[in-house]
């Protein structure tokens, strides 16, 4: 037996009840809950989960660790594929390389 939940449209739902992102921003995260209700517009195309803030749990402190977890995905992110130099931005997944990379292969316009 599958469970519904309440279906709002945008801007009409209750108070009270919040999106991943404002619970991101009030220090907060979902924590294992399932959503209790969600937001549709964009005639049903787009999506938001709402969760209650009561239920949720404080967001995880950042950890050495998980420091060190996130700096390596963000310098993979600038690692050119094609010369394996690192750039001072993240190469686009559009293209694929790097700038200068692109220009040499015809990619980039």
């Amino acid at each position: 037996m599958s469970t519904t939940i309440p279906v709002y449209r945008y801007r009409w739902a209750p108070t009270g009840l919040m999106t991943r992102r404002q619970l991101r921003q009030a220090g907060l995260r979902p924590g294992g809950q399932d959503p209790v209700a969600e937001i549709r517009w964009r005639r049903g195309r787009r999506v938001a989960y709402l969760y209650d803030p009561a239920r949720a749990l404080p967001v995880r402190p950042m950890t050495p660790g998980r420091a060190r977890a996130v700096a390596a995905m963000l310098k993979a992110r600038r690692v050119c594929p094609v010369c394996r130099r690192e750039q001072n931005y993240s190469i686009p997944r559009s293209i694929g390389s790097c700038l200068p990379c692109a220009d040499s292969m015809g990619l980039a316009s």
